[in-house]
C-alpha cells in the first residue's frame, strides 16, 4: 500500500556522508557482518561441489549487465507512445515483456507522476528493487535512514537530494516487497516533443525512476 504524505519537516543531516551524497557510505568501511556471511556461503558452496565459481561469475557478469538504461527505454517508449504508457500503467510486467525485458517472476507496478501528484519508492525491510530494469541498488537506496525516514519525511528527504516539492503537489510514497516492485514514471519535461527514444532515454535516469529527481533537459 503507498503511504500518502504532504507535510514537510525541518532539513537533517542523518542522512549525508562525507561524499556530499545523501545516504551515501564511504568506501573504506570494513565489511559488515553480512558481508562476511556472504562470502562464507558462496565458497562453502563451491567447496562442496554445489555450484562453481564459474557459475557464480556468470550470474554476476549478468547481473551487472543490468543498468538503469533499460528502465530509461522503458519510460522513453512510454513517454512517446499512449496505447504502450495505458499498458505500462496497467501490468508493468507485461509491457517489460514487450520489449524484450524479462519480467523473471517481477510483479513490476508503474506509478506514474502527475501535475498533482510526486511519487518515490523505497523498501523500509530491506531493499527490494526492480534490478531488471535497474540494475542493482544504490546503496543510499539500502541505507537504513532512507528507508525510515522517506515514510515519515519524503519532502526532507527529496530536499536533501536537491528536489523541492511544490506544497500544492502530493508526495505518495510506495513501499517495495519481496512480491511487488514500483518503477517511477516521470512526467516528461516540456521541450522534448519531436525528440527520439534514444535522446528521451538520456534525460531519465535511474534517480528519476526511484523518484528522488526529475528529469532535466542537457
Amino acid at each position: 500500500m503507498p503511504h500518502d504524505h504532504d507535510h514537510d519537516d525541518p532539513f537533517h543531516h542523518e542522512g549525508m556522508s562525507s561524499s556530499g551524497h545523501p545516504y551515501r557510505p564511504d568506501n573504506d568501511q570494513p565489511l559488515t557482518y553480512w558481508q562476511q556471511m556472504e562470502i562464507a556461503v558462496r565458497e562453502l558452496l563451491v567447496e562442496k561441489g554445489i555450484t562453481t565459481a564459474a557459475e557464480i561469475n556468470a550470474q554476476i557478469v549478468l547481473m551487472d549487465a543490468r543498468s538503469p538504461a533499460q528502465g530509461a527505454a522503458v519510460v522513453a517508449r512510454a513517454w512517446d507512445d499512449p496505447a504502450f504508457k495505458a499498458r505500462l500503467l496497467a501490468d508493468g510486467s507485461a509491457a517489460m515483456a514487450e520489449l524484450g525485458i524479462d519480467p523473471d517472476g517481477l510483479k513490476l507496478v508503474v506509478v506514474e507522476n502527475t501535475a498533482g501528484v510526486h511519487n518515490v519508492v523505497v523498501c523500509t525491510l530491506c531493499s527490494c528493487y526492480p534490478r531488471n530494469l535497474l540494475g542493482l541498488p544504490p546503496d543510499w537506496y539500502k541505507s537504513r535512514a532512507y528507508r525510515s525516514r522517506t515514510v515519515k519525511e519524503p519532502r526532507a528527504v527529496l530536499r536533501e537530494f536537491g528536489l523541492e516539492v511544490p506544497e500544492d503537489v502530493r508526495v505518495q510514497v510506495h513501499d517495495s516487497t519481496a512480491d511487488m516492485r514500483y518503477l517511477v514514471l516521470p512526467r516528461r519535461p516540456e521541450g522534448t516533443e519531436g525528440w527520439d527514444a534514444e535522446a528521451l532515454a538520456g534525460i531519465v535516469t535511474r534517480d528519476c525512476m526511484i523518484g528522488v529527481a526529475i528529469p532535466q533537459l542537457p
